[in-house]
């Protein structure tokens, strides 16, 4: 038996991020339909996660067929879902304890693809435990994902949740490697398969909605000033919104943030076009004996 104290508030925090977190996940699902607003979906989710106590961890991430990560909506952005693949990426803190959770939401048809992902996330979730190496969780998605005929995602990984960080070691594959980390008790992880029917690896597209601090900094603009303080105030080291900026010239703020590596941005990460990337994830404490599942629903 470990010394970790499962009762204390660290995990009670962490316990109640995920109950916020699997409610607005499965309500924001049923709210993806052909013709909704993308805005609509991530604001809705992002409010109710409020309401329910908690604070968004990053933006609601809407990822459209071949996009994996890092998309969110832009301040008076029009887009509605067509018929494809959706994946929702959402995450809650309370006073800094995460939660991290997604699915994929398919109006595209590809059914298989949507299962493989999931399917991947129960193998893994079978597999996890204390003193059990994340090679071999890699190695139970890529099983899975493989056997359906598709690829997994292999630059994308699993990862662990800090306080007031949303990704900290260890890293959890999603396919096979030797000599991985051991997870221990105490330890809360996301694990996230990726699957795809394009080459498995994703790339840096040219948008960017997403940001966080890199370091505290001085600046002489005025707009950039404030801009900074609410980053600082409000969002810590956690990632934010370009739309959660109160500053009208907002985008003209970040992009000197940026100039002088006080703010970093998260490209949109892309498989090849015209390929789909489904996705599923739960957030994790890995017990003395076993795991518990923080995000799944009540």
């Amino acid at each position: 038996m470990s010394d970790v104290d499962f009762e204390s508030e660290q995990y009670e925090k962490c316990r109640e991020a995920g109950e916020i977190l699997a409610q607005v996940r499965d309500e924001a699902a049923e709210r993806v339909e052909v013709g909704a607003s993308h805005l609509e979906v991530a604001e809705w989710a992002e409010e109710e996660i409020r309401d329910l106590g908690g604070e968004p961890a990053f933006p609601v991430n809407i990822s459209i067929d071949e996009e994996a990560a890092h998309a969110t909506p832009e301040r008076d952005d029009e887009t509605t879902f067509g018929e494809e693949m959706v994946n929702l990426d959402i995450g809650v803190h309370v006073d800094g304890w995460l939660a991290d959770t997604a699915i994929t939401v398919d109006l595209s048809g590809h059914d298989e693809l949507a299962a493989a992902s999931e399917e991947a996330l129960d193998a893994a979730l079978d597999v996890a435990g204390p003193g059990v190496d994340v090679g071999d969780i890699g190695a139970a998605v890529e099983g899975v994902i493989e056997g359906y005929g598709f690829n997994p995602v292999v630059n994308l990984t699993g990862h662990g949740l800090g306080h007031w960080e949303q990704h900290t070691s260890p890293n959890i594959p999603n396919r096979s490697v030797s000599q991985g980390a051991e997870l221990q008790p105490g330890d809360v992880v996301a694990i996230e398969p990726f699957a795809t029917d394009g080459r498995g690896k994703v790339q840096e597209g040219s948008s960017e909605e997403i940001f966080a601090l890199e370091r505290e900094g001085s600046v002489r603009d005025r707009n950039a000033r404030q801009v900074l303080e609410q980053i600082s105030e409000e969002f810590k080291t956690l990632p934010f919104a370009a739309r959660w900026l109160d500053s009208a010239r907002a985008k003209m703020a970040l992009r000197r943030l940026k100039q002088q590596n006080i703010v970093h941005g998260y490209p949109v990460l892309k498989e090849e076009e015209g390929k789909f990337v489904s996705q599923k994830e739960h957030t994790v404490i890995v017990t003395d004996d076993g795991i518990e599942v923080t995000t799944r629903s009540r």
